[in-house]
């Protein structure tokens, strides 16, 4: 599946500090042009699924790629057919400033345009994941990740009452040195096309 560019870096919330916001500007920039990329993104999908296939996850939630994120649809779908009863679940923004809620999804989940043009499923029950796979802008060694700043996984992990497992997907090109701010949560997990750690 190809990755949708639904939505531009203008329709996203940009609340973080100026030097953040021109990092964030530079590694999209930089993930628009990585070379090598299908080759890149088959490796996320590899370590991913092996990450995967060790975790005790049920329900599984994750993010409908934009700017071109790793797409884990696929990922994902193999992983649902793999042992009956697990679920996946997209996230939906049911108002500004709130924490993210997942709902079902599957391959033939009928979709509808969330908030910032994001595809967010059509009508399904609203479910509480336990491991959330999460996109990086830019991520740190010590598992800190850069996201659109937003917040929104931030202000969602802050949130819930039993933790899930947060795994970060990204590119190794957008490892960077990233101070933690006092919101910030950590990954457990990043995942990029050089493994799981």
């Amino acid at each position: 599946m190809s990755s949708s560019s639904v939505t531009s870096d203008a329709t996203l919330p940009a609340t973080s500090p100026p030097d953040r916001r021109a990092q964030r500007a530079r590694l999209l920039a930089m993930r628009a042009g990585l070379p090598a990329r299908a080759d890149a993104d088959a490796r996320i999908a590899a370590a991913l699924s092996e990450l995967l296939a060790g975790l005790a996850v049920r329900c599984l939630g994750f993010y409908w790629p934009i700017q071109q994120e790793f797409d884990a649809r696929a990922t994902v779908a193999q992983w649902l057919a793999a042992v009956p009863g697990r679920q996946a679940a997209l996230p939906a923004v049911s108002r500004p400033g709130a924490p993210l809620d997942f709902h079902l999804w599957d391959p033939d989940t009928p979709m509808t345009k969330g908030h910032y043009g994001i595809p967010v499923p059509d009508g399904t029950e609203a479910v509480m994941p336990d491991a959330l796979l999460i996109p990086c802008v830019g991520f740190s060694p010590d598992k800190f990740r850069l996201g659109y700043g937003g917040g929104f996984y931030d202000r969602t992990l802050a949130a819930m009452a039993h933790r899930p497992v947060a795994i970060g997907v990204g590119h190794e090109a957008c490892r960077i040195a990233l101070p933690a701010q006092p919101h910030d949560v950590a990954m457990d997990w990043i995942v990029t096309e050089a493994g799981a750690f």
